[in-house]
């Protein structure tokens, strides 16, 4: 929507006894489109529509909206002034009908407003049939067999996600007819048939002109580097000097970018960058975050602090037993035993031994083993892309950080060179530092794929989807749960349409980039097995982990074993303040456990989101009950809690901490040599330009950096946690406006206490010479990367 806004006024006589305006029908008698913001009827109602309404000749039914409550004042003037109003409003060919409204739940709509509210649900539910519309307002699920595209080729084939055999979360249909080479498969979007969403889950112009503006911010810089040499053909990295020489000198001026957004066309842009800088125009900006040294590869301290106070922070957790143990089913993939022993990690536990040190809470492990094993054969067939099944130990120095003492690289028996598990230490000498840094490039890799698919991915994206569409199907606009949730829904499932069409599909941006090509979206199907929506709040999450224990004296509840883990000690904070606001959210509307079960729309949201939009483990008996308004307090404050902390904190720093490559490369092209290998004399012989040689190449460097930028942006239209646009919608109810009041300076006083904690030096996760602070638990931002700031809702 381009137009600018419109207003009409229309004046009416009305019936004095016919009460307060509870809902509106509108009718579209246009030939196009168009956005109803407000309908207000002055000094006395205001209803706060903020949708499309379609052409009558494309949707012949009636768009019904539902007032917001008016003055708690003004009912009391209702009292002794009972009057009524009737409507037929003539708009350019809008026709309203006004009916009375006072209530939110189910169980208090007024007589008049009831099959009202049903049978808008209805409409939103549809009838599971036929392709969808781009003006559809059609919510129902699916399973995701539209990544593949095998009538280009066997190549672009993928197996179908939902099921038995490889479980998913459902997405939202679309309704596209099947391939012709494989009917169980839907066929791709295009022209004729766009992808899908409900018109209402659309970008607005702000969001959809930010993104395409870092669309052609990404391809200018991904593009012109190549053209001063174009006999290099992006493949060809002589030093780490050609890797430096695409970033700008100077830190880029994001707000230059935000004017270009203002206007989308490319000459406009490209003659601006041109005349700012000959030189620098087309680099792309330091990441603020990595230093890169002299040796221009990831340092030890920086790995370990990383893994607390990085782009992935969540995988770390304690190691409980050693050596680990693979769960895989060893008759299918092995021995479960790890390759670690004692003698690799003896002398790096300050004098403990092992079992002291597992008693004292000071060995953690990042373990992908079971995560990357099933598929590393698939993965090094391709012979642009080597990987391992990594673990990576680390001992919990007496200053509070993580030392890695020990990498274990795991294989499947290929060759007689090739050992199937290796274990690598702190260097001794010239060669074991660079098989040192290589095999920390490949746990980077495995992390880099691991948080992309896995919890950045599945954990927020996928597994959130079906929770939003069960909520637009059965919770009314009138529902207080439905209004408290509807800012942390805002945009994702367009984020996700968008990913199922560019990002995950066959040949997509994922198989580009990142090492586990065809098998990226199996992996996550065989990581969804694992899920657990009870494990997904943040308390239950660092204890399952064993990085925290429960401890009633603390000041969250929890202690945590890692006192210095900043992803943790910033997201208690927020997580606290979620329960709080919730707790008094559902109070206010729940005050008993019969209140809850009596609730039809509730039941039904929370029924289908996990029978139908979870339904591969709807039988599993972890799922949370919902019976009491505790259950409830829990169930909402996760649900937020993903859609806000943990998605921010796994997604905005993503070009700071990932945008140089050599310290996180998203794949490897080469394995560790070691010395029954035949390259292990060209490895001796040119050990840096062996690592040069086994990270991706500049081209796809400048692709993944240029992905990165757009995913870790931030439109000028966010909205953050603690901001409310929608406070009018409880006018009457003081104590809910109080609460949300109460959450903003919750907000604001997290962010103080961050700025406080980033600057102090006993924290040397987050504080000291060259260590950039945390802060992308800092609630609010500016628009652009800027490495901070907790939106609403999965936005990007």
């Amino acid at each position: 929507m381009n137009a600018d806004k419109v207003s009409h006024e229309v004046q009416f006589l009305v019936d004095a006894n016919f009460g307060v305006p509870g809902a509106v029908l509108v009718s579209n008698k246009n030939q196009k489109e168009f956005y109803l913001e407000s309908i207000i009827i002055e000094g006395l109602v205001h209803f706060k529509c903020h949708s499309w309404v379609q052409p009558e000749k494309l949707h012949p039914e009636k768009r019904i909206f539902f007032s917001n409550k008016v003055s708690t004042l003004f009912y009391k003037i209702l009292l002794h002034i009972y009057f009524e109003v009737v409507t037929i409003l003539k708009w350019h060919g809008i026709t309203c009908f006004c009916k009375l409204w006072q209530a939110f739940l189910p169980s208090e709509t007024p007589i008049g407003l009831k099959e009202l509210r049903k049978k808008e649900l209805r409409q939103l539910r549809g009838n599971e049939e036929g392709v969808r519309a781009l003006s559809d307002r059609i919510y129902d699920y699916d399973v995701y067999n539209d990544l593949g595209n095998p009538d280009k080729g066997t190549e672009y084939a993928r197996p179908i996600l939902g099921g038995q055999h490889r479980p998913y979360p459902r997405r939202c249909r679309t309704g596209r007819p099947s391939t012709k080479s494989d009917p169980k498969s839907e066929a791709p979007a295009n022209e004729s048939m766009p992808m899908y969403v409900p018109r209402d889950e659309s970008f607005g112009d702000v969001k959809r002109q930010t993104v395409d503006a870092g669309s052609w911010k990404g391809m200018v810089n991904n593009f012109f580097p190549f053209l001063k040499d174009s006999s290099t053909k992006g493949e060809v990295i002589n030093s780490f000097s050609d890797i430096n020489e695409l970033y700008k000198e100077n830190p880029f001026n994001e707000s230059d970018w935000q004017e270009s957004r203002k206007n989308t066309r490319f000459p406009v842009k490209l003659n601006k960058m041109i005349k700012d800088s000959t030189s620098d125009a087309f680099k792309f900006n330091p990441p603020k975050i990595v230093s890169r040294d002299a040796s221009c590869c990831l340092r030890d301290d920086e790995f370990g602090r990383l893994t607390l106070a990085g782009m992935n922070p969540i995988s770390i957790e304690r190691l409980k037993v050693f050596p680990p143990v693979s769960k895989l089913d060893p008759s299918i993939y092995g021995p479960q035993e790890s390759a670690f022993r004692e003698e690799h990690i003896i002398c790096h536990l300050d004098g403990m031994s092992i079992n002291q040190a597992i008693e004292e809470n000071k060995l953690f492990i990042l373990d992908y083993h079971d995560t990357y094993f099933p598929f590393v054969n698939s993965i090094n067939a391709h012979p642009d892309r080597k990987a391992y099944a990594t673990r990576t130990i680390f001992f919990l120095t007496q200053m509070g950080t993580l030392k890695p003492i020990a990498i274990e690289l795991s294989l499947p028996p290929i060759n007689p060179y090739t050992p199937s598990k290796q274990v690598f230490t702190p260097p001794v000498d010239a060669t074991t530092c660079w098989q040192w840094q290589l095999a920390k490039a490949h746990v980077c890799s495995n992390d880099s794929g691991a948080h992309e698919l896995i919890q950045h991915w599945l954990r927020t994206h996928a597994c959130m989807e079906p929770f939003i569409i069960s909520a637009r199907r059965h919770l009314s606009v009138m529902h207080p749960i439905h209004k408290l949730l509807h800012p942390h829904m805002r945009y994702t499932m367009e984020i996700n349409a968008r990913a199922r069409e560019l990002l995950i599909s066959a040949g997509g941006i994922i198989e580009s980039l990142f090492s586990t090509k065809e098998c990226s979206m199996e992996i996550t199907s065989f990581a969804y097995k694992n899920w657990r929506f009870d494990m997904e709040s943040l308390p239950a999450d660092l204890i399952r982990r064993g990085i925290a224990e429960a401890d009633p004296t603390e000041p969250h509840g929890l202690k945590l074993l890692i006192e210095d883990y900043p992803y943790a000690n910033d997201g208690l904070l927020i997580w606290s303040a979620i329960e709080k606001l919730v707790r008094d959210f559902v109070k206010y509307y729940y005050p008993d456990s019969s209140s809850v079960r009596s609730d039809p729309e509730l039941s039904a949201w929370y029924y289908e989101s996990i029978n139908v939009g979870h339904a591969d483990i709807r039988h599993e008996s972890w799922w949370p009950r919902l019976s009491t308004p505790e259950d409830l307090v829990s169930i909402l404050t996760t649900i937020i809690w993903i859609a806000s902390a943990e998605h921010a904190a796994l997604n905005f720093g993503q070009y700071h901490y990932g945008g140089y490559v050599p310290v996180r490369p998203s794949y490897m092209r080469r394995l560790v040599p070691n010395e029954h290998d035949p390259e292990y004399a060209t490895f001796l012989a040119d050990p840096e330009g062996y690592f040069l040689s086994s990270l991706p190449s500049l081209r796809e460097m400048t692709f993944l950096m240029s992905v990165l930028d757009i995913l870790s942006t931030h439109s000028p239209d966010e909205e953050y946690l603690g901001e409310r646009k929608d406070l009018a919608a409880w006018a009457g109810e003081p104590e809910i406006i109080e609460a949300f009041y109460r959450f903003s300076m919750d907000m604001r006083m997290v962010e103080k206490e961050i700025e406080k904690r980033n600057a102090n030096p006993k924290l040397r996760n987050r504080c000291g010479a060259g260590v950039s602070p945390y802060e992308l638990l800092v609630p609010s931002s500016g628009p652009g990367v800027t490495c901070r700031g907790v939106p609403n809702s999965i936005s990007i």
